[in-house]
């Protein structure tokens, strides 16, 4: 009965060591396959991993990993049955590496700008105290000449309505509405309509501005000043803008000191076209 005893304190050991522990002890090297004698490790399913889109990532790691496992060998199939590999594939592994390694520099650029400090200094200088985005109201009566313009501008010099004759004459969708543009912001409108109304007062019209669209007579109704958004709410677009910068700059750094001679100047685009590998 001892023995027996000994027997099965040996054999539940041995199944200790052969299942959690064994798992421990794997490592990058660890042959998860072999394809007619080409090994396949933990390395290469790890580095599919980390190619995949997030949500498939996320999946239940038994689920991945043997998912992952039978694309490799099925990969690793189809490749060996190559007979001449094409020409342009040391030139498609030169341009991968290259891709691979800019990538790598940039998740760690991206990652290195990002601090709570940082974002909040990037909130403050982006929506200073007070310093909410201006909005205006303002109407308009859009004509084809200047001539036009110009004889309605007298219309109401003399005192004549603005919505009346936005309603009468103007050619844009607003006419039958007055004229009226509702509430907007910097940006929102062409360069020369958005000039104008910068630098006008609230109950005062002018024109004609000329845009591609016509000749605008232009009433600025109102303006005011939107509070800025909270910092939670443009923290992921602060986030951006940070990274993206800190890619920027060191990318100009780079530039700065590398030697780049462009010799594309004298190739014709064509070649894209008619040159083939």
């Amino acid at each position: 009965m001892a023995k027996s005893s000994t027997i099965f304190r040996n054999i539940a050991f041995t199944l200790f060591l052969s299942t959690p522990l064994a798992a421990q002890e794997a490592n990058l090297t660890t042959v998860v396959a072999t394809v007619n004698g080409t090994e396949l490790t933990l390395a290469h399913v790890l580095d599919i991993k980390r190619q995949l889109p997030e949500q498939y990532r996320n999946l239940e790691d038994s689920v991945l990993f043997n998912g992952i496992i039978e694309q490799l060998v099925q990969q690793q199939l189809l490749a060996s049955s190559v007979e001449t590999p094409p020409s342009w594939l040391p030139t498609a592994m030169e341009n991968q590496e290259r891709n691979l390694l800019s990538t790598t520099v940039i998740e760690d650029i991206r990652a290195g700008a990002l601090s709570d400090a940082a974002l909040q200094s990037a909130y403050e200088a982006k929506f200073p105290a007070g310093g909410g985005e201006a909005e205006y109201q303002a109407s308009h009566i859009l004509l084809e000449t200047e001539d036009k313009a110009r004889e309605l501008l007298k219309l109401l010099d003399e005192g004549a309505d603005f919505a009346t004759l936005a309603q009468e004459h103007s050619t844009g969708p607003s006419g039958p509405r007055g004229g009226d543009l509702g509430w907007f912001g910097k940006g929102q409108m062409v360069k020369p309509f958005e000039d104008a109304v910068l630098n006008m007062e609230p109950d005062t019209y002018t024109g004609p501005v000329q845009t591609q669209f016509g000749y605008h007579l232009i009433l600025l109704r109102d303006r005011r000043v939107m509070a800025p958004p909270s910092f939670e709410e443009v923290r992921g677009e602060l986030e951006v803008e940070l990274q993206n910068a800190a890619v920027e700059a060191h990318l100009r750094a780079l530039m700065d000191e590398a030697d780049v001679t462009l010799l594309s100047d004298s190739i014709d685009p064509s070649v894209l076209s008619t040159l083939d590998q």
